[in-house]
């Protein structure tokens, strides 16, 4: 598998002759639609039967319950886990299921050999994370032996192999409290022939200041957990300025830090699925980005006639439009950011990686990332 950046003048028969490939696996592999346009600096993988796997990785990718079922049916084959997103709890520790029913996925994901993985999260009746109910939980012993026991029942009768706790904006003071649940969980999963998992906000030391960060204690909840989500993404988000939403070197900052606490093997690297489309000038509080799929930033890169350029310590792409009077900046992710990723998993030997989220379909991720690394089943 190599990375073709289109020239001005290129098309897709001279691509396909110049690498030796078909036009049709060329269209296909890199979903362009007819009459096949390209932009320039638009990355494409070309699929020359080379390999270069090493070893093997563990693979994850969140996903909503009204996920499409050709979607899913075309992910789940490169996925080992698939972390359901996501149930909620109450106060006192009861279960609150999804919106939607989840059962359908759980077959899928069997059927295709990846582990179903139950999402738990603090969402408050706003549908936004809560510290109270964290609080109130992690505090309780009685509460949090009402939600374990909770979490054993679902995932005995509908199939979860797992459990994700995905808790965001701990207040500092339950930070200790908070260890001790997971200790809890992950011990009486263990015990039952499951396994937990822990999404960690990006942190760079263990100074780090802000909501996101101080309730979470890297070394103690790499010990607790089976493994770890590193959240490397949403720098650039929604009603932030315009940038990468991974930023290479950003991203390198947090797994420099992090394989000082935890250990490697336990360490999955958290990749975007998506990109940002932000109108200009950008205002703090009034500017909001309109998320977009990877494909779909390319097609309007396209339909508007943007070259597509690449910053070279963010390592990601990027491009400018404009539509009814009014300039946009566009980030998302190409082969060359997914690149770039896979050889900082290889660099540091992590376990594997963690998608948020796989709803949209990138056929040229899952191709790229097939071909340097095993993916565990």
């Amino acid at each position: 598998m190599e990375i073709y950046v289109v020239d001005r003048g290129d098309n897709v028969d001279q691509i396909a002759a110049s690498t030796g490939i078909s036009v049709w696996q060329l269209i296909y592999d890199n979903q362009l639609i007819y009459p096949y346009e390209l932009a320039v600096g638009q990355a494409l993988v070309i699929d020359n039967g080379i390999r270069n796997a090493s070893r093997a990785v563990s693979v994850s990718g969140y996903a909503y319950p009204f996920i499409s079922e050709w979607v899913l049916a075309e992910t789940l084959p490169f996925l080992s886990e698939l972390p359901i997103f996501s149930y909620g709890f109450t106060m006192e520790g009861e279960l609150i299921p999804p919106l939607w029913d989840d059962e359908w996925m759980i077959r899928e994901a069997l059927r295709y050999g990846t582990q179903p993985i139950l999402v738990l999260t603090p969402f408050g009746p706003d549908g936004n994370f809560n510290n109270q109910l964290i609080h109130s939980v992690v505090n309780n012993w009685v509460y949090a032996e009402n939600l374990i026991s909770n979490l054993l029942r679902v995932m005995e009768e509908k199939g979860y192999q797992g459990v994700d706790i995905d808790f965001e904006y701990i207040l500092a003071q339950d930070r200790d409290a908070f260890t001790g649940f997971v200790w809890w969980v992950a011990d009486t999963m263990r015990e039952n022939g499951y396994h937990t998992s822990v999404a960690l906000a990006p942190k760079t030391s263990s100074e780090q200041r802000g909501l996101l960060y101080e309730g979470k204690d890297y070394r103690a909840l790499g010990e607790a957990a089976d493994h770890v989500l590193l959240m490397t993404y949403e720098w650039g988000y929604t009603y932030g300025p315009p940038m990468a939403v991974a930023p290479l070197n950003q991203v390198r900052r947090v797994v420099e830090y992090a394989v000082t606490q935890i250990d490697p093997a336990k360490i999955d690297l958290g990749i975007p699925n998506y990109g940002y489309d932000w109108p200009l000038p950008f205002e703090r509080g009034v500017t909001m980005a309109r998320t977009l799929g990877n494909v779909e930033a390319v097609r309007i890169a396209i339909e508007k006639g943007s070259a597509i350029a690449f910053d070279p310590l963010a390592q990601s792409p990027y491009f400018f439009y404009t539509e009814s009077g009014v300039t946009h900046e566009v980030w998302f992710e190409d082969p060359r950011s997914l690149m770039g990723k896979f050889r900082l998993m290889e660099e540091y030997g992590l376990r594997g990686c963690g998608y948020w989220q796989i709803m949209q379909w990138f056929r040229a991720n899952w191709l790229l990332l097939r071909s340097q690394f095993y993916i565990l089943k």
